[in-house]
């Protein structure tokens, strides 16, 4: 949000709004739709895999707190492979005036023409920067969360029914959105504002500060209310889904001992 144009975030809703309708206020959600499901798949899908051969197979002994941040990291730095090229159109797209395209397709065609499919990539690090200790926390602190609700309910998982146990993944995710909401939120910001006013040629060191010197510390934390709103409650919905998913192939749920 610039605070040039908008004074807060519900001034930056009712400005939208009342400009654009509906459809000003979800612009972009194709790249962020099909970038966040590409990057979702990859994510959980390869936390099982490294958990399994971290855990299993390489670190046997290693407390299962540490087990999970390095699951959570080696398998986010592959998933932020596939979700790069896609947040950088959806920031341009939402961030530009005008808007830097109208759609997905016309905003892929565009940066690989003008900057080839570097482009699409020029985020990269500070999106690791980013999704990385935000997916760290984000599974570390749910499974501690879901052990510390279980252990104050005073009774085994097992004796609750399948939709106890789906409110308790549900509360433990909302739990685990806030805090890695609050950690990823700067570089949040700094990816923002990289793929919308990183110059032609500028390193990514060189554009970080000078970004940094218009917006200040401050500048890194603009936003953060609705950030944890939007982030808690996505994250929640996301271990609701993961783990009624893994139960109805029959499968269990996420280990909720956690060493430390």
């Amino acid at each position: 949000m610039d605070p040039k144009i908008y004074t807060s975030n519900l001034s930056a809703w009712r400005t939208i709004y009342r400009a654009e309708g509906i459809r000003g206020v979800f612009f972009g959600w194709s790249p962020t739709f099909v970038g966040y499901s590409f990057q979702g798949l990859g994510k959980y899908g390869f936390y099982e895999v490294f958990k399994y051969y971290y855990g299993e197979k390489l670190f046997p002994n290693t407390p299962k707190t540490l087990v999970y941040l390095g699951a959570s990291a080696s398998a986010e730095f592959i998933a932020d492979l596939a979700l790069c090229p896609f947040e950088a159109i959806k920031v341009r797209m939402q961030t530009t005036l005008p808007p830097f395209a109208q759609n997905l397709r016309e905003g892929w065609s565009t940066i690989v023409r003008t900057e080839g499919y570097a482009g699409l990539y020029k985020g990269l690090y500070p999106l690791w920067a980013r999704q990385i200790p935000y997916t760290m926390v984000k599974f570390a602190t749910f499974e501690s969360a879901v052990a510390q609700i279980y252990a104050q309910l005073g009774k085994p998982k097992e004796s609750y029914s399948t939709l106890q146990q789906t409110g308790v993944s549900f509360l433990g995710g909302y739990i685990a959105g806030i805090g890695c909401a609050v950690v990823s939120h700067p570089a949040d910001v700094m990816v923002s504002k990289l793929n919308a006013d990183r110059q032609k040629g500028e390193s990514a060191g060189k554009a970080i500060g000078r970004i940094y010197g218009k917006i200040g510390f401050a500048g890194l934390w603009n936003g953060l209310p609705v950030r944890i709103f939007m982030i808690g409650t996505l994250t929640a919905f996301q271990w609701l889904i993961y783990d009624s998913f893994k139960v109805y192939l029959g499968m269990s749920s996420l280990p909720l001992v956690v060493d430390v």
